[in-house]
């Protein structure tokens, strides 16, 4: 995945996040998951946030995002998990009487950044940032 860039800001920020429907119901097959795969494409669309990968299961989502840095995490998955709910039930009015009103997703989730270097290389990288410095200092 190539830099993307906002302003004066180049970044790369991708996350692996799983989340699942309330009690891990297992109701994401047929129409529900062709639906739910539009809406969450939709909303990351309208946010201006990349869906890499993805992948809607029985009961549960895999999604590979890249997410800007003006946006948290949790405010992404605050809105796609709230506007998805909303979006699903106008679709599906039928599965609020089984569900309860507006209860599509469980309150958590799963997230993970996904790099292209190791904390070792980080911490290296630093390191070596610290020792060109003081090189820098004792040539002026």
């Amino acid at each position: 995945m190539d830099n993307q860039s906002i302003q004066h800001t180049r970044w790369n920020c991708t996350y692996h996040i799983v989340f699942i429907p309330k009690y891990r119901k297992k109701v994401m097959y047929g129409s529900n998951k062709r639906d739910l795969v539009e809406i969450i494409k939709k909303l990351c669309e309208m946010k201006g946030i990349q869906l890499i990968e993805g992948k809607v299961c029985v009961d549960h989502i895999h999604m590979y995002v890249a997410i800007p840095p003006k946006m948290s995490v949790s405010e992404v998955m605050s809105y796609l998990k709230g506007k998805s709910a909303l979006m699903f039930y106008d679709r599906h009015p039928e599965m609020r009487t089984k569900w309860g009103d507006r209860h599509l997703w469980a309150r958590g989730y799963y997230v993970a950044t996904v790099g292209n270097v190791n904390e070792e290389t980080i911490r290296n990288y630093i390191r070596e940032q610290e020792e060109n410095d003081k090189l820098g200092e004792a040539t002026k």
